[in-house]
């Protein structure tokens, strides 16, 4: 009753508060519409409003897609493996002691196991991991001891631990925390008894220590402020004096930095005098600034350092798809590699004699599982093998790349899953969140489901704004040109109507977080022109958005959409946002949400239902209380799925 009644103040409050240009939208017809009750009921940790009961026949024809899994490394412990895979309802850790062994649980909680810390060596008798509750992204700290499989807090309980490392030698612990205020992110280093050095604190958001110096007296840090701005530190640790490198270079990106093995150079990835994140090295002796890559006109990704600093496994992402190359790390000469499958790798861990690599590997139509590159055979070993449950691999389909050209000639980058039936196909537009990310082809039993199943075409466009194609084109839609990325959804309604394959008539948006604005957005813009939508997390008003996400995140988002304090600002986000342009939409939607969202606040949700009830537009609406930034539970991403298949089949007919 409380939420509801919170629901309905929103929704008269909302009816004050809209932007001045209102009155210039279209009114919905009541006339012509059905006046759409409050239909809501409660399932275990789901309050469910509007959505009819699933019909046995669609949870039976979906059920064999919702048993895929999958599995990625954790770290070497010893010489076996820890991975993180699911065999209930959440991901836990295991232990795998050899290729395609058993994989023995060692974590068993009702929240999702969040990352791993494994000590450097050959032995070890434990490990540091992470967990949350309820989706609500406060991290705390855990020991967990080998031996007797018992866990130990190691943190306080209430503040939020991110980017926690170990020292070399495995007795210091570094990360970042939001005590006192919730909001400063700073720099902390304990001992493994407890003893706490305040390194740094109060000093802004998006600081973390990203690399011990070999001997354990500097350490490296950074602060991010957006996807092309961020700085590099290091700090003495006895006097805590903080130096900042490439303070001259501007505002540029700066990430991933490491020591090499005596500690006389300074790697890290960055756009300096480039489009594309480089990987550079800094002598600090002489200041000599040396870009490692010059020519490669893609990103770098993930990368990892063997335990001697000799060698590094890193990845460059080509278009959405990650290769895999090795160096000797002083003379950036590249080391031999087996042949690896087009699609995602991740997780890179070497084992503690630098002689084999572990990642995680997926593609399209193969769930990501755990493979070890032997370096000196140049073999590649699969170590576990996921089950698609009861999907054919012979049914499973890869994307297709296309560009097309957007309002202002931009060429737009997107993957296309076609059904292997003929078309007209109807058209799932799936919108990636971000916004300054990137779809990237990996597999998803959900997009084999609808495109098998039910015959829908699935395109993933990579909208400016996105990751990936350079600087320029990730900050094509910063501040006044936000709506330039949802013209960008219009030229590709535009394609879809220039292909016979595809049928115009029967296109839906389906997006989550940013991905969910876009979706709303788009829903304002061309509700003519689709037949529904599909959003989750998503930003309906950017203004309470920015007021009302965690203090620790707030400034980093003003970076990128804009400070709501400066009036001018603040009228345009109004303008542009969703909820205040309601009246536009005029199509069904179903909508998700995690209760405990700490980056877009379930408050985002609620007011868009309320307001589209207010307007009889038709929309199911699923509130999870055990969640936060989308589903991560198996139940109830089961049941959103099963609830999504009926609204396809509802409103695609």
């Amino acid at each position: 009753m409380r939420r509801l009644f919170a629901l309905l103040i929103g929704s008269l409050f909302l009816s004050f508060s809209v932007s001045a240009d209102t009155h210039d939208m279209p009114q919905s017809n009541k006339s012509e519409q059905e006046t759409q009750p409050v239909v809501e009921r409660t399932e275990g940790p789901l309050v469910i409003r509007h959505v009819p009961p699933i019909p046995v026949e669609i949870k039976a024809g979906i059920a064999k897609y919702q048993n895929a899994r999958s599995a990625s490394i954790v770290d070497w412990f010893n010489d076996g493996l820890l991975i993180e895979t699911r065999f209930a309802d959440t991901s836990q850790l295991h232990y795998v002691k050899e290729p395609m062994g058993m994989r023995e649980q060692i974590t068993f909680n009702a929240e999702p196991f969040g990352a791993g810390i494994v000590p450097k060596g050959e032995t070890h008798s434990g490990l540091i991991f992470t967990r949350d509750i309820g989706g609500g992204e406060n991290y705390q700290m855990f020991w967990l001891d080998w031996k007797s499989r018992t866990s130990t807090l190691l943190s306080d309980g209430v503040s939020r631990y991110t980017g926690i490392s170990l020292s070399p030698s495995g007795k210091q612990i570094s990360y970042a925390i939001t005590e006192p205020n919730g909001i400063d992110w700073d720099l902390h280093i304990r001992t493994m008894d407890g003893e706490r050095t305040i390194l740094q604190e109060q000093e802004g958001v998006g600081w973390s220590i990203a690399n011990w110096h070999p001997d354990e007296t500097k350490v490296l840090a950074s602060q991010y402020i957006s996807t092309t701005e961020s700085y590099l530190y290091e700090f003495d640790l006895k006097t805590k004096e903080r130096t900042q490198y490439l303070a001259d270079k501007g505002a540029i990106s700066v990430g991933s930095p490491f020591y090499n093995q005596s500690g006389s150079h300074i790697y890290f990835l960055s756009d300096l005098n480039s489009e594309y994140r480089h990987l550079f090295r800094l002598d600090l002796s002489t200041g000599q600034l040396e870009d490692l890559v010059p020519d490669t006109p893609w990103d770098l990704g993930g990368g990892r350092l063997s335990t001697d600093r000799s060698k590094l496994a890193y990845t460059v992402n080509e278009g959405g798809y990650e290769t895999l190359n090795l160096v000797a790390l002083d003379s950036f000469k590249p080391l031999p590699l087996p042949a690896l499958p087009q699609g995602r790798i991740g997780g890179l861990r070497f084992n503690h004699d630098g002689s084999k690599l572990a990642l995680s590997m997926g593609t399209p139509t193969q769930p990501t599982d755990v493979y070890v590159i032997d370096l000196e055979t140049q073999t590649l070993t699969q170590w576990t093998n996921s089950e698609l449950g009861e999907i054919r691999s012979s049914d499973l389909v890869a994307p297709t790349q296309i560009t097309y050209s957007s309002f202002d000639g931009l060429q737009i980058p997107a993957f296309v899953f076609k059904p292997a039936t003929a078309g007209p196909h109807p058209v799932l537009v799936y919108m990636h969140g971000g916004p300054e990310s990137q779809y990237r082809p990996g597999f998803s039993s959900l997009f084999q489901y609808l495109q098998k199943e039910l015959g829908i075409a699935i395109i993933a466009p990579n909208v400016r704004g996105s990751s990936g194609y350079g600087k320029t084109y990730v900050g094509m839609d910063n501040g006044y040109k936000r709506e330039d990325s949802v013209k960008d959804i219009g030229a590709l309604l535009d394609w879809i109507e220039e292909n016979p394959e595809f049928d115009e008539s029967r296109v839906v948006v389906y997006g989550g977080s940013y991905g969910g604005y876009m979706v709303l957005a788009s829903m304002v813009h061309y509700s003519d022109r689709l037949k529904c939508g599909i959003e989750t997390v998503g930003i309906s008003n950017f203004v309470t958005f920015l007021e009302k996400t965690q203090g620790y995140r707030r400034e980093l988002r003003r970076e990128e959409y804009g400070d709501e304090r400066d009036p001018k600002m603040r009228a345009f986000l109004q303008s542009i946002s969703p909820l205040n342009r309601v009246s536009k939409i005029a199509r069904p939607m179903l909508i998700g949400q995690g209760l405990n969202d700490p980056r877009v606040p379930a408050y985002e949700s609620e007011q868009i239902v309320a307001e589209l009830e207010s307007n009889d537009i038709p929309v199911w609406y699923i509130l999870a209380n055990n969640e936060g930034h989308g589903f991560r539970k198996k139940d109830n991403r089961d049941y959103f799925n099963q609830t999504l298949s009926l609204f396809l089949q509802t409103h695609l007919n």
